[in-house]
């Protein structure tokens, strides 16, 4: 389609203002600004042809590119249907009108370098924070990479798999196949929605990992090839919270572990053009665990400098071989050869956590609202991942008797069960621990959810349940970092939010106080100055950290909960608001 555009400008006759030799090389220029995603210059580069000739109508087509790349969906349409573009999957017209559908009514925050675009409703939750985490990245990347994007970086939220299939180039059976949720492309990031994936993602993180990729696109000119954007993208996603290296899980360490030992990793060449079209998640989990090492190699042996030497000189016109080769001044064999021996060399996690955890798992279109918040409803399905024969039978045992009420034999059984695992399963984890806070062993229960954080960081449910121990102890600071790592993996549970405010009131931490109060509005359907009434439902000194119920508002209609069991006489029941 490009190229077809293209031959009819250099038809085009009677242009008294340039020669065709000059118009040829303009036109290519043009082109290969709008390969690069530089909309920046094509913008510049297409209103100079134009002058003098703005009713030349084979100016369309490239007009429709440029305006696609600057969020002008609707102008984007009108030109490309000037052009004589087809509306056929995978053509420019049928992207533009597609996104342009799917954005029309979303709702808009900005900051001083993003624009941030989301569907109405409760993914509101998400502004603030997401514009918090990308402000960060964008500073520590321009000292580590040496570049921010120019003007403002539009971010658009998508409801689902769906959605994002239809504003990106990915199918949707890619997207499922790899658990794909995010794409930087066309001058932006696409980012699914928390709310489509069971129990949550990092979507912090994901949201960094996508700016790292413009940020090495723009930088590189889109000459990087995937296993390098990728390597820096992954090894670089956490800056925007602290030191780059601190987003790779141990479930995908285990599972690189596994294939090493099986000799069975994926080369450079298969990773292109997308990790997302690699056949399974296990493939593409694989594959981001080796590149993640290249690039956390080049960092430990040649410093951040080395990585950003690399993406200047390929902007420069170096291959990648060219520009590994400058940034450590050996031969590119060598590096592959050491890099290679340092990926063979890495330990697998002391813990071996189970490599179905590393997966996304997306909602299809029946999955009821609440399906994937384990907890919310008791489940003697936790455990059927659980390999060990043993352990899962005491975990059942133990689910029995804390449904009746027993929680003292239930963290008996429970604890059996977690001697004979571990940390492995963050399920056993947390119902132990939950056990254990019922019956008032607080010390117990915290060893054993931070335990189980080394295995499975970030995981929300565990965040949550350190969080009450927190709360009730009235350690406020403590419980504001664990409800915030909780966010980042699942921004829509309302007891996060007022957890948050609870926290921030007994801090004083005014900016987190309001962003926490208009969540809450949002999550539970309670007006603000009712929210004093579901505030007094958290744990606080000497209060039962394990019982917490809260209502979920219109935003997220849940299913009618099971009854609760019955409380004996000084016990305290978990109820069916966990979240395991």
């Amino acid at each position: 389609m490009r190229r077809a555009a293209a031959a009819l400008l250099l038809l085009v006759a009677g242009l008294s203002w340039a020669a065709p030799a000059d118009l040829r090389a303009r036109v290519r220029a043009l082109e290969e600004l709008l390969d690069e995603e530089e909309y920046v210059g094509a913008r510049a580069e297409l209103d100079r042809l134009r002058q003098g000739n703005e009713k030349n109508e084979s100016f369309d087509f490239f007009a429709g590119r440029v305006a696609f790349g600057e969020g002008r969906y609707a102008d984007a349409v009108s030109a490309l249907e000037l052009a004589g573009v087809e509306d056929r999957p995978g053509s420019y017209l049928r992207l533009a009108r597609d996104t342009l559908t799917i954005t029309r009514d979303h709702e808009r925050a900005e900051s001083d370098h993003f624009i941030f675009l989301y569907p109405k409703g409760k993914d509101a939750v998400l502004a603030p924070y997401a514009l918090e985490a990308l402000e960060a990245q964008r500073a520590a990347l321009a000292q580590d990479l040496g570049h921010a994007p120019p003007g403002k970086v539009r971010v658009e939220v998508v409801n689902d798999a769906a959605e994002l299939a239809r504003v990106s180039t990915l199918s949707q059976k890619e997207i499922d196949q790899t658990g794909t949720i995010a794409i930087c492309k066309f001058n932006k990031l696409m980012v699914t929605s928390p709310k489509a994936v069971l129990r949550g993602y990092d979507w912090l993180d994901t949201l960094a990992h996508e700016y790292t990729h413009l940020v090495v696109t723009q930088t590189g000119h889109n000459s990087v090839p995937i296993w390098l954007q990728e390597a820096l993208a992954k090894y670089l996603e956490s800056r925007w919270r602290g030191p780059a290296g601190k987003a790779l899980p141990p479930s995908s360490r285990t599972l690189l572990a596994e294939r090493v030992q099986k000799n069975d990793l994926i080369p450079f060449a298969k990773m292109h053009p997308s990790m997302a079209k690699l056949p399974t998640w296990k493939d593409a989990a694989t594959a981001f665990a080796e590149v993640f090492f290249a690039a956390e190699f080049l960092h430990k042996e040649h410093g951040m400098k080395s990585l950003r030497t690399i993406v200047e000189a390929m902007g420069a016109g170096a291959t990648d071989q060219q520009a590994l080769e400058r940034a450590t001044g050996k031969p590119f064999a060598t590096f592959e050869k050491s890099w290679m021996a340092y990926l063979r060399a890495q330990p697998p996690p002391a813990t071996r956590a189970p490599v179905t955890t590393e997966r996304k798992v997306l909602k299809a279109k029946n999955t009821p609202p609440e399906e994937g918040k384990k907890g919310r409803e008791i489940s003697f399905g936790d455990f059927d991942e659980v390999e060990n024969p043993a352990a899962r039978r005491w975990a059942h045992l133990g689910e029995l008797f804390r449904e009746r009420g027993r929680f003292v034999a239930a963290a008996e059984e429970y604890g059996k069960a977690h001697a004979l695992v571990g940390n492995a399963y963050e399920t056993i984890s947390n119902k132990y621990a939950l056990a254990l806070m019922a019956v008032k062993r607080l010390e117990e229960a915290e060893k054993v959810l931070l335990g189980s954080l080394e295995a499975h960081p970030g995981y929300a449910s565990t965040q949550v349940h350190l969080g009450r121990i927190y709360l009730s102890r009235g350690q406020w600071a403590e419980a504001r970092t664990a409800y915030r790592a909780a966010l980042a993996q699942d921004p829509f549970d309302p007891e996060i939010h007022l957890a948050l405010l609870k926290s921030a009131q007994s801090l004083g931490d005014g900016a987190m106080l309001e962003r926490a109060r208009s969540a809450s509005v949002i999550l539970t359907g309670v007006p603000a100055e009712r929210l004093s009434e579901l505030l007094a439902r958290l744990p606080g000194p000497q209060s039962d950290p394990s019982d917490v119920a809260l209502p979920r508002g219109p935003a997220e209609p849940s299913r009618p909960p099971r009854p609760a069991p019955k409380k004996p006489p000084n016990t305290s029941e978990p109820t069916a608001s966990e979240r395991l």
